[in-house]
């Protein structure tokens, strides 16, 4: 078992989420504004490509469940505990919340694995490109089953501009400096985005992503994230959603497909 350690970091305070914000995050229930469930997920990458390298940005998987909040200023560890076979190899990991009681102390549970062969990606037809939206739809069961193809949302991978998203994670892996390919962290981020451009939300959380990876974004590729809900349900009070995307490069070349899960209505404690 290997440990990777990282002081947890929430850059997301002034975002439309109000959850990340101290006041409205405690006014649900908890210590204070949340770091984002991308962050955790890009820390819990770190070690899973010290250990399987490039190769996993191009083919590997990952499905992550966050467990509990992590907060600004946490001492999070990741723990790695190897497994699979020699064709398959599977990395089980944990973030842990060092200063927390046994209680509240794992954060995040995730596995990885880097398939002998490359996944095959779903067809472009099944994922169209699509305008956003003039106007979002409300955050309600009625509008989000409503939903069909999303607005798909666009971005380019500037690799000049990467090492402020790298130092805002405490990410020292020289794969992603001097040019490198784009964080997986860094691509999470657009179903985040892809979710508030298309549904007027309140605070939410990310509680989960199924993630396939296809092939690595390099400099100046142009990304689209396109997809739909793919389910509605609820548990504990709160409303979740499905949503199913896929990252295409250049309207060409499928890069990442995931299966991302929220909270859009958080029940108050």
């Amino acid at each position: 078992m290997t440990h990777y350690e990282v002081r947890a970091y929430n850059a997301a305070t002034a975002s439309e989420n109000k959850i990340h914000d101290d006041a409205v995050a405690r006014s649900y229930g908890f210590d204070g504004g949340l770091v984002p469930g991308v962050t955790v997920y890009a820390y819990l990458t770190h070690p899973v490509v010290a250990e399987l390298g490039r190769a996993w940005l191009e083919r590997g998987t990952m499905t992550t469940r966050f467990v509990r909040p992590c907060y600004d200023g946490d001492h999070v560890i990741v723990d790695t505990d190897p497994r699979g076979d020699v064709d398959v190899p599977t990395l089980d990991l944990t973030a842990l919340r060092a200063a927390a009681g046994p209680a509240d102390h794992v954060v995040a549970t995730a596995t990885a694995s880097l398939p002998a062969i490359r996944p095959r990606p779903p067809s472009l037809d099944e994922y169209p490109a699509a305008p956003l939206p003039t106007a979002r739809v409300p955050a309600t069961e009625h509008d989000l089953a409503a939903l069909g193809t999303l607005g798909s949302w666009e971005g380019a991978f500037h690799a000049e501009h990467a090492p402020a998203f790298l130092d805002e994670i405490g990410e020292d892996l020289p794969l992603y400096r001097d040019g490198g390919p784009a964080h997986p962290g860094y691509l999470l981020l657009a179903a985040n985005w892809i979710f508030g451009a298309n549904v007027r939300l309140g605070p939410w959380m990310h509680v989960g992503s199924d993630v396939t990876n296809y092939g690595v974004v390099s400099d100046g590729d142009r990304v689209s994230t396109r997809g739909r809900v793919a389910g509605l349900f609820q548990r504990k009070g709160h409303r979740f959603v499905d949503l199913d995307l896929l990252m295409v490069a250049d309207d060409a070349r499928p890069v990442v497909h995931v299966r991302h899960t929220a909270i859009y209505e958080i029940a108050r404690r």
